[in-house]
């Protein structure tokens, strides 16, 4: 977390590799401890309300969300990467743990809880296995615009289901436009409660005013001000929602017992879960990397996830993912490191043990303002507007993602996104660039004759540059545009020398498509060489036949060289540009 490496082959890099948050302790900067407390109990006013809500959406009892709070945050502070992150609950799985636990578990709570813990070890276990196999390479594919989309389309899904919270009523519809539908109904029915309005608008309008306040904790002054206005006047006798009093007691360790016939519906949802907290924390470890400017580790944060997942586990919890609306809460709060994390863990505990009811006054309205104004903190509009500028289609397609986790839920969004975007990269590998190259007077180098039309092409010789790997998808254009390039010689070509410098693979398909290639030119009296081909690609040819095949003398360690070599076998009226002076040639 602190960003540092350790050099190979330390005997203590060996397993604090796999401890960030151990390694972190080594750099920690005591002026960052008030930011992480205040953050930390900041961070506790939210934890509490939303680990209650999602355990019962998850079909398990609310004091187990709060186990599956405090132990996976103490976890992940030790074997999680990176520094704000918040993992806890999670919307995003309620609905797929429900669909394993409402039917197994017929309305038994200890039963239900126990299929719940078991599909948190399995996800554990399946996270920790992609961090140690290193796969965490896979969260490339979520480029910049990709995670704008998302978090654009997480921000509108959240606000949609907190404003109905904050107006002093609730909304049963599904889906943003049934969700927008059914809150304008609502408001135009009347359905608007004037002191839950009140009390959530001031919470949002104070946390907004004071977060223009330098290191002023302004979610922590707003809640504690909304809950001792409704405590001190009396509030809830206008009917507004509160917390309530908490459920007492703290988790002790236990083993998860099913029976034959649950294992594999538990199976199968412990690796459903685990991909959805897989991309889920995926994105939103790497945005958070940029933000504070640190370097993501996808393999490691897998690892703090699994670790995260096994620990709620064994300690009656159920599977958590990262919280899109927790961490930024935690990141306006002014955290720094995990110990935010560890003191909204132990805060609970301490709030469990020893004071059940101090939040029974915190009005819904004001956490459903906390809620909005980290949302709001999560809308990126001015990068995408320079994004538009430069690149249009990278835009569109963070528009789809958008779009697409708004509608769809996050990851049905990611995956449309992350499709488009392998589409948009392999439409550059099916219709690469390539270029005929000629010399220019006074620049070093061949260049492309089509960026300077001045260039001079050497008699009989014909320079093709090919921009892009070959591969089954491109070969036959790869074919046609070389003999376009013969065809269209000002000289009757003698050689064809293919710029590979920038071939970076060649499949069984091209390579046999090289070869019939290869039979056309030499039909007309045409040698086929190659310049300047990495070694790795030589090695796939000899694989398949076709470096001996075509001999080794057709392989040219650099352009100048295949040059050189034509004009010994063909003595062409050719007179190279003269170099200026103090240039090379």
């Amino acid at each position: 977390m602190s960003g540092q490496s350790e050099r190979p082959g330390d005997g203590e890099a060996a397993w604090l590799r796999w401890l960030p948050g151990l390694r972190m302790l080594r750099t920690y900067d005591p002026a960052w401890l008030r930011h992480d407390i205040v953050a930390g109990l900041v961070l506790t006013t939210m934890l509490v309300p939303v680990g209650i809500a999602y355990a019962e959406a998850s079909g398990v009892g609310g004091i187990y969300g709060l186990y599956a709070t405090i132990i996976p945050l103490l976890a992940y502070a030790v074997f999680g990467p990176s520094r704000i992150l918040v993992l806890g609950p999670d919307s995003a799985l309620a609905a797929v743990i429900l669909s394993v636990v409402l039917p197994l578990s017929a309305g038994d709570p200890a039963r239900a809880i126990a299929l719940a813990s078991a599909m948190a070890v399995v996800s554990g276990v399946a996270c920790l296995a992609a961090g140690f196999a290193k796969l965490g390479f896979v969260t490339e594919l979520l480029s910049k615009p990709i995670r704008y989309g998302y978090m654009n389309g997480i921000a509108l899904t959240v606000l949609l289901s907190q404003l109905p919270k904050l107006l002093g009523f609730s909304v049963e519809a599904e889906g943003p436009l049934r969700q927008a539908w059914a809150l304008g109904e609502g408001v135009l029915a009347g359905k608007t409660h004037p002191v839950a309005l009140a009390i959530g608008g001031g919470t949002l309008v104070l946390i907004l005013l004071l977060q223009r306040v330098p290191r002023a904790p302004a979610v922590l002054v707003a809640v504690v001000a909304a809950t001792l206005a409704v405590g001190l006047l009396g509030l809830e006798r206008f009917g507004i929602s509160v917390l309530g009093s908490l459920p007492q007691g703290l988790p002790t360790p236990t083993l998860p017992h099913l029976g034959i016939g649950d294992i594999q519906p538990v199976l199968l949802g412990g690796l459903a879960v685990a991909l959805v907290s897989f991309a889920d924390t995926s994105v939103l470890s790497r945005v958070y990397a940029a933000r504070m400017r640190t370097p993501a580790d996808p393999n490691q944060e897998m690892v703090g996830l699994g670790a995260a997942n096994l620990a709620a586990g064994f300690f009656q919890g159920f599977p958590i993912s990262s919280s899109s609306s927790r961490t930024p809460v935690a990141e306006a709060a002014g955290s720094r490191t995990q110990l935010t994390g560890v003191v909204g863990a132990l805060a609970i505990a301490v709030l469990l043990v020893v004071a059940p009811n101090l939040l029974q006054h915190l009005p819904s309205a004001a956490l459903a303002a906390v809620v909005i104004a980290a949302a709001l903190g999560l809308i990126e509009i001015t990068d995408l507007r320079r994004i538009h500028r430069i690149q249009p289609w990278e835009f569109w397609l963070s528009v789809v993602c958008f779009v697409g986790v708004a509608m769809f839920g996050a990851i049905p969004g990611i995956g449309i996104a992350v499709v488009i975007a392998v589409i948009e990269f392999l439409w550059d590998g099916w219709r690469p660039h390539s270029a005929l190259l000629g010399r220019v007077n006074g620049l070093k180098g061949y260049h492309d004759i089509g960026r300077y039309p001045e260039a001079r092409r050497i008699p009989g010789l014909v320079l093709f540059r090919w921009d892009a790997p070959l591969f089954f998808a491109n070969a036959e254009l790869f074919r046609d545009r070389v003999m376009a390039a013969v065809a269209d010689s000002p000289t009757p070509a003698r050689w064809v020398v293919v710029a590979a410098e920038p071939v970076t693979s060649v499949d069984v398909t091209s390579a046999d498509i090289v070869a019939e290639l290869d039979d056309s030119l030499q039909a007309r009296g045409i040698e086929l060489c190659f310049a300047e081909m990495k070694d790795p690609v030589k090695d796939k040819l000899k694989r398949f036949g076709l470096f001996a095949r075509l001999g080794a003398g057709t392989f040219h360690p650099t352009l100048g060289e295949a040059v050189k070599a034509y004009l010994r076998s063909y003595p062409v009226e050719w007179e190279d540009w003269e170099k200026e002076p103090g240039r090379s040639a």
